[in-house]
């Protein structure tokens, strides 16, 4: 904590859609939080933008061919500027942050996640590919040093809240709500000639393009399976899935006397975003409030995994445990990157996804450093597969 009293965020990813939504959270609680490090990927135009507004302690640009420009347009502003993978894993340990959001898409969000755990940071985690790939470890590692990882997607985030006051109680199933995202009812042969603009519209939630897509063919709902699993110590059997087209319970938790709670309110990603920053305290807000008279009915059905066969992958890998959801997870990021280039279709996605997972070698108990080695060889059998 600051000698103001305020709470020290470091935001990994801050050009992104959660990045963008957690400044407007710190700039509306002054008085509660201090902005100390913006990290980028390889927007430097709106990490300059958001520095000269924001004023944070430190920025770093990942793409180090950018860091003129950055360090050109706020050196005058006493703003410390790096660049590289390196400067952004070390800059999580400067002694005036508290917590680190980590916002970061995909793989990326690993290596830093565990230097701010190492650095004895609590983690607010928007970043489910780092439990994902390697949660065992990760949680591991924060269990050690003491550190609270404190969910910010909206159905973990859900969870976590259902779970106040019930922490001695004993979890009997917990049940993720999905949208079912923009192709829900479609059958295989509808999704066939599906465009990348079509996948890009989801119906409740406004994401970045990779989590759009992960929306649209459910492993985004089947990396929140894997995650759930490792943020509260689930087994597999305790995690189902329910499709709510509504995306206003955000998520439900079954404890062992049958009873069920579950989280409300309209889908707006700042409100788990200031929960997890302000954490145990909910903060004032003025964001919509839900009115039960707009909404005559709240709908619920099972997700359909032949259509969607990457929310089944998801199961297995989690199933299976070691290495596969990191393979699985490696295996998507380039589905969708080549999904997003026009160089394959929608369907192709899960067939490139099961293919990598059946040609990968497994290893059951992977060290950090071999996840890493497991996830570049992961990506080389993804962009060499036949579809």
């Amino acid at each position: 904590m600051n000698s103001d009293n305020k709470r020290g965020i470091a935001i990994l990813g801050s050009t992104g859609s959660i990045g963008t939504q957690a400044l407007e959270v710190i700039e509306a609680h002054q008085d509660r939080f201090s902005l100390e490090l913006l990290t980028a990927g390889s927007n430097a135009e709106l990490l300059i933008e958001q520095a000269l507004m924001h004023k944070p302690n430190t920025v770093v640009i990942a793409d180090e061919s950018k860091y003129e420009r950055v360090s050109e347009a706020l050196w005058s502003h006493d703003i410390k500027v790096y660049a590289g993978a390196d400067a952004l894993a070390q800059s999580v340990e400067s002694e005036s942050i508290d917590v680190v959001l980590t916002a970061l898409v995909g793989f990326a969000g690993l290596r830093p996640t565990m230097k701010a755990i190492e650095a004895s940071k609590q983690i607010a985690l928007a970043n489910k590919e780092t439990l994902v790939v390697a949660g065992e470890i990760v949680t591991k590692a924060a269990q050690a040093k003491g550190v609270n990882i404190y969910p910010v997607d909206s159905e973990h985030s859900a969870i976590f809240q259902c779970l106040a006051g019930e922490f001695h109680n004993p979890i009997e199933k917990i049940y993720l709500t999905a949208s079912g995202g923009p192709f829900r009812g479609r059958t295989t042969d509808q999704l066939e000639g599906v465009t990348k603009e079509q996948a890009l519209k989801h119906p409740n939630w406004d994401m970045g393009a990779k989590i759009t897509i992960d929306s649209a063919s459910m492993m985004n709902k089947g990396l929140e399976v894997i995650e759930a699993k490792w943020l509260f110590n689930l087994k597999p059997d305790q995690i189902d899935v329910i499709v709510h087209p509504q995306s206003i319970i955000h998520s439900i938790v079954q404890f062992t006397d049958g009873s069920m709670k579950a989280q409300m309110g309209l889908p707006d990603m700042k409100l788990p975003i200031q929960y997890a920053l302000g954490y145990p305290d909910r903060l004032a807000s003025d964001f919509p409030r839900f009115d039960f008279v707009n909404y005559a009915s709240l709908t619920f059905e099972q997700p359909d995994m032949d259509t969607f066969g990457n929310l089944r992958l998801a199961f297995d890998a989690m199933d299976q445990g070691g290495s596969m959801p990191c393979v699985m997870n490696a295996a998507n990021e380039v589905a969708v990157e080549l999904f997003l280039n026009d160089k394959i279709k929608f369907l192709d996605i899960h067939r490139l996804i099961s293919r990598t997972m059946g040609k990968s070698v497994f290893v059951k108990h992977p060290t950090l450093e071999e996840y890493f080695e497991i996830d570049k060889e992961a990506r080389r059998i993804a962009r060499e597969v036949s579809i």
